[in-house]
């Protein structure tokens, strides 16, 4: 009987996914392992494949630690805790899940920005603690019609632009070339951008090249009236400088599903009236995890047995 081949887990998944890895292969649960360096010490020479997440550090140190791995498997979209061009001087393919999380990543893209402009969060109190008996809650402001700008207009920023369009808004967006759309005015300057919207949507990839493109000077640039939403990765935009942006109502108000060191939420957001927290939940929908599980078991399934990964970086 041919043997298993052996994978390392980096974290937990839908039970679902769970179920067929341990039908599929010899499964090592590195996420729940009492004695982490015991583990690798025992099994490290015979794993072939590493299992890991877009929110899972994967570094050159971690990695290194099996020389036989041969595929790296990345449940979602975002590889930029995995240290790919070490993995590739290797020889390792390394593979992700992008588009099925598409749609509703963009779906909270929109959620939040109606929330933060609309103060939906805040409105949900009032009338849980009884204010309304009091008097009408204060007046908040329109969506429709309005200027929003997308930086990154990659598969999710495309499908949030989408979604706004149906609300009457123009868009325009930020990246690194022109993709020369018909519809959408390109900025080569996110600040003169951010000084031209109402709006700024934040779904661009993580990693060293965005790292706080966000910062002091766009945050004033989007000015008092304007709304930040991030759906992208908490590194892309300083923290200290949006919790000071949102103290000082430099802008209007955020909406974050990201943040810089997650699940560790800095402290002072909690204060903030003028901003909606999420805790990471854009693709945390049943239907989406159990696309994204059968994504990674067809990269596994198909490297194994020899053939083209369907997803590879």
């Amino acid at each position: 009987m041919e043997q298993r081949p052996e994978l390392i887990l980096l974290r937990d998944y839908p039970e679902a996914m769970m179920r067929a890895l341990s039908a599929q292969y010899a499964v090592h649960r590195y996420f729940d392992a009492a004695d982490k360096d015991a583990l690798v010490a025992a099994v490290g020479d015979r794993v072939r494949g590493i299992v890991t997440g877009s929110s899972i550090p994967t570094p050159r140190s971690l990695i290194e630690r099996f020389p036989r791995a041969e595929i790296i498997a990345c449940f979602g979209v975002g590889v930029d805790p995995i240290d790919v061009d070490y993995a590739r001087s290797r020889g390792i393919v390394v593979t992700n899940t992008p588009d099925v999380l598409v749609e509703d990543v963009a779906d909270m893209g929109v959620v939040l920005l109606l929330a933060a402009s609309r103060q939906i969060v805040r409105g949900d109190r009032f009338v849980r603690e009884g204010r309304w008996l009091a008097g009408i809650m204060n007046f908040t402001h329109r969506v429709n019609g309005g200027r929003v700008g997308i930086v990154g207009l990659g598969r999710i920023g495309c499908a949030v632009a989408r979604r706004l369009e149906a609300f009457g808004m123009s868009v325009a967006y930020h990246g690194p070339r022109d993709k020369q759309h018909p519809r959408y005015r390109y900025y080569g300057d996110l600040a003169a951008m951010a000084r031209d919207v109402g709006f700024l949507v934040l779904t661009c990839p993580g990693g060293p090249a965005t790292r706080h493109l966000v910062g002091r000077e766009v945050l004033e640039a989007l000015g008092p009236e304007g709304i930040l939403v991030n759906i992208a990765r908490g590194s892309v935009v300083d923290e200290e400088a949006l919790i000071a942006a949102l103290q000082r109502r430099l802008i209007r108000a955020a909406g974050l599903d990201v943040y810089a060191d997650e699940p560790r939420v800095p402290p002072a957001l909690f204060d903030l009236d003028n901003v909606v927290l999420s805790p990471h939940q854009s693709s945390a929908t049943h239907e989406t995890r159990a696309a994204m599980g059968a994504c990674t078991l067809a990269n596994l399934r198909a490297y194994f047995d020899g053939q083209p990964v369907p997803n590879p970086l």
